[in-house]
């Protein structure tokens, strides 16, 4: 594998950072944490001037709106951004990372052409409605049901853990349209409009004090079938789809604040006299080998579902499809990343933990302040080993479909 940037991909490295350079400078100050309204409203601000800038959407392909970018090209929009500080894709995760490439994927052209350009504008914000009180990490086990009337779907049952539901527009949900199927069949994946009549949000406070999490609570809701995502009762396989972009590229971006939070680590642990502990040292420079590797594992990931590799410029030549053809993208897996974003999101998760454990190691006594960001963060990281799909589920993926070990228990 060659991971050399050609003269064409160190080109759009440069526009980028003069770009960044010129348009950083001009932001407000970012809303706190707990001000779920104001984040929403600096975060579609962003959203827009990457909008406007042609920077929205790099990986999703130019027919869904996006700009039909090289995965390379990518993954330096997602380095040189947080190398200069950029905000944080935010209240745009689930729009962004999971449903809007879920859609380009899956819907019809109606469903593309309805959605697609309101997430890349940073007009409408998404949350995820996948997780159930007593469905735990089981996702196959939800109760929510959607009863077929007409032209809707009427729908009743509760959802936790609903990321970003305070300021969301869309629900990305999973209900079950047959009982009687089997476990993985008979769920279908809907399009939900949060102000629809039914529809209470519960916010719920975590452990680092924000509300990005909530309670959501479905009283005969009625969605109208033409907001379905796929077939009637495949909704398991479309919910694959999803889980793969949130596994294999929604993270991507995080890898990059981690090598550079490691940085400040070793900074801060040479100013305050902890850099003369040889196990610390020898703990940060394992964390930084662990990170690099996880980058290598990004790009790999992401080539693989393009049909890429890095270094090697855009996706490959084909005809240009004729009327009612489908254009969307065919690597190896038609653009979705593979089972490969579990080996990612096991390792990444655990890292992250680690990395904030060695940051109150190097705090010291400050860790026990809690208005430091890096304590805000070493509890924020807690949920990534339960946050799209826990460790658990991960390993049976690993085992079960990478190193074809049986099923069993």
């Amino acid at each position: 594998m060659d991971l050399a940037y050609t003269a064409e991909e160190e080109a759009f490295r440069d526009r980028l950072r003069t770009w960044l350079a010129e348009v950083l400078p001009k932001l407000p100050p970012k809303p706190v944490a707990t001000d779920w309204p104001g984040r929403r409203a600096y975060d579609a601000a962003w959203q827009r001037m990457l909008y406007d800038a042609g920077y929205a959407g790099l990986h999703w392909p130019a027919d869904a709106g996006g700009r039909g970018a090289t995965p390379t090209q990518h993954l330096i929009f997602l380095e040189e951004s947080e190398k200069a500080g950029a905000p944080y894709v935010g209240a745009n995760f689930v729009g962004l990372l999971h449903a809007g490439p879920t859609i380009a994927a899956e819907g019809t052209p109606a469903q593309r052409a309805r959605w697609l350009p309101p997430i890349l504008r940073g007009d409408e914000i998404w949350c995820q409605g996948f997780s159930e009180p007593d469905a735990g990490s089981d996702l196959a086990a939800l109760r929510t049901r959607a009863v077929r009337d007409g032209d809707d779907y009427v729908v009743t049952g509760s959802k936790i853990w609903t990321s970003h539901a305070e300021v969301a527009d869309w629900c990305e949900l999973l209900v079950r349209t047959d009982p009687e199927a089997p476990r993985h069949r008979g769920i279908s994946w809907l399009a939900m409009p949060m102000d629809a009549p039914g529809v209470t949000v519960r916010p719920l406070r975590t452990l680092a004090g924000s509300t990005e999490f909530a309670e959501l609570f479905l009283d005969e809701v009625r969605v109208p079938a033409g907001n379905r995502v796929g077939a009637e009762h495949d909704g398991w396989r479309v919910t694959m789809v999803t889980l793969s972009f949130e596994r294999g590229t929604a993270f991507v971006g995080e890898v990059v604040a981690c090598r550079r939070v490691l940085g400040e680590l070793a900074r801060t642990a040479r100013a305050n006299g902890r850099w003369d502990d040889a196990v610390l040292r020898r703990r940060l420079g394992r964390l930084n080998a662990e990170f690099a590797a996880l980058w290598r594992l990004t790009q790999w990931n992401v080539s693989e579902a393009m049909g890429v590799p890095p270094g090697h410029g855009g996706p490959p030549a084909r005809a240009k499809p004729s009327v009612g053809e489908d254009s969307r993208p065919r690597g190896r897996s038609g653009g979705v990343p593979g089972t490969g974003g579990s080996v990612f999101k096991l390792r990444y998760s655990h890292a992250r933990q680690e990395l904030y454990d060695a940051a109150a190691e190097v705090l010291g006594g400050q860790a026990l302040d809690a208005a430091h960001p890096w304590v805000a963060d070493r509890l924020s990281a807690l949920a990534y080993t339960i946050a799209a799909g826990t460790s658990q589920i991960q390993r049976n993926i690993v085992a079960e479909r990478i190193l074809g070990l049986p099923k069993g228990r």
